[in-house]
């Protein structure tokens, strides 16, 4: 990314997408304000740092749904979830469908809805 402080929030999300970041924390990491980095941010990637986040984690969470054997425990708690539940209702918001439907339907339609997010 050409913005230097832009990517490297963006790496430190991608490099530990289960620790619990918030805005101040994403802004320290780089350097910046909090009003400064989240409006660049969301200028430059078009979510909110913390919408990029969540949408990073159920990204990762469909292919680890169709592409391995992990429980839905398991993969909500390997990125940040405390229970299946919350992750369950942001899958749900982020990817049209519950975990379970996804790792049963066409993996492909759920993905759409996230890429068009």
């Amino acid at each position: 990314m050409a913005d230097n402080q832009i990517g490297a929030a963006i790496a430190a999300i991608h490099a530990e997408p289960a620790r619990p970041w918030t805005l101040p924390e994403l802004a320290r990491h780089v350097g910046m304000s909090r009003t400064t980095f989240a409006v660049r941010f969301k200028r430059k990637v078009g979510l909110s740092p913390i919408d990029y986040l969540i949408r990073w984690r159920m990204l990762l969470a469909g292919d680890r749904l169709s592409n391995t054997r992990q429980s839905i425990a398991a993969i909500a708690s390997s990125l940040g979830y405390e229970t299946e539940s919350a992750f369950g209702a942001a899958f749900k918001r982020t990817m049209g469908c519950s975990p379970r439907q996804y790792s049963r339907s066409d993996k492909r339609s759920g993905l759409a809805v996230a890429e068009g997010a």
